[in-house]
């Protein structure tokens, strides 16, 4: 299964908060630039690649020296105004580094409900791949509450269900979600040291929906319910899907050469 996956053009690349920032909230930016280098040579290589960042955030609390997410959401939509300038500027610095050009789009959920506002979406990114220009997709935490609002059964939290559906939207062929874990264990590796991480998985059933639980850090929401909840939808549309370690860029790399890293959720052919 996974010598399909070298055969992936366009490919979708999530990120979230844990792998762009530092413990107390500082933006790591050596995560950052090695993220950009592995996707800059990729795009030389002929890939077509779309960036799911999550981050705002995060790094407008580490901007404005706030050390917890506020419990209102109109401050924490300040704080992503302000992360989210900050975010962009770092990657359009480091991606021009390397002769890259990248465009922001940022979506809301009724985007995806709309077929006129679908379509535009779709024909945005197609027009900025043609130009060789990577998009750079976060949902609009400025004007949107759903992320911000998060909770276990919230589909948009931390970008996950997001990269989903950017990934079904422009028929991606593989979406690799980058975490601060090495993939899907059988339980919480950092509680159980018996649990298992499975190299990959055909159906998402009863029993595999039971290994998720928990929520993110305090920097970040997503917990590996939102990305099982992510795998489950790319691959009911033949997307496949990898979690797998975002603490080590080179991953990328390694999963697109069909090595065994992380967890593959297998799209239906």
């Amino acid at each position: 299964m996974r010598s399909k996956i070298k055969k992936a053009d366009r490919i979708v690349i999530k990120v979230g908060t844990s792998s762009l920032t530092y413990g107390n909230g500082k933006v790591n930016i050596g995560s950052i630039e090695k993220l950009v280098r592995k996707l800059a040579d990729l795009s030389n290589r002929g890939k077509e690649i779309i960036l799911v960042s999550s981050g705002a955030v995060g790094i407008g609390m580490g901007k404005l020296n706030i050390e917890r997410r506020p419990a209102e959401v109109t401050e924490r939509q300040a704080i992503a105004a302000v992360g989210q300038t900050e975010l962009m500027h770092l990657y359009s610095k480091i991606f021009s580094e390397f002769g890259i050009t990248v465009g922001q789009i940022l979506l809301t959920r009724d985007v995806f409900a709309h077929e006129t506002s679908r379509k535009n979406v779709i024909n945005t990114f197609d027009s900025l791949i043609g130009k060789k220009i990577i998009p750079i997709v976060n949902e609009n935490d400025s004007v949107s509450t759903e992320e911000l609002e998060f909770d276990e059964n919230s589909t948009f939290s931390e970008n996950d269900m997001l990269a989903a559906l950017v990934s079904i939207l422009t028929k991606a062929d593989l979406l690799i979600i980058l975490s601060d874990i090495d993939g899907f264990y059988t339980s919480d590796p950092r509680k159980d040291k018996q649990a298992m991480i499975l190299e990959t998985v055909t159906d998402i059933n009863g029993e595999i929906e039971r290994f998720a639980g928990g929520n993110g850090s305090i920097r970040g929401t997503g917990g590996m319910i939102t990305k099982l909840n992510a795998a489950k939808i790319c691959m009911e549309n033949s997307v496949n899907v990898v979690i797998a370690n975002g603490d080590n860029m080179d991953n990328i790399e390694g999963i697109i050469n069909g090595d065994k890293i992380g967890t593959l959720f297998a799209g239906k052919a």
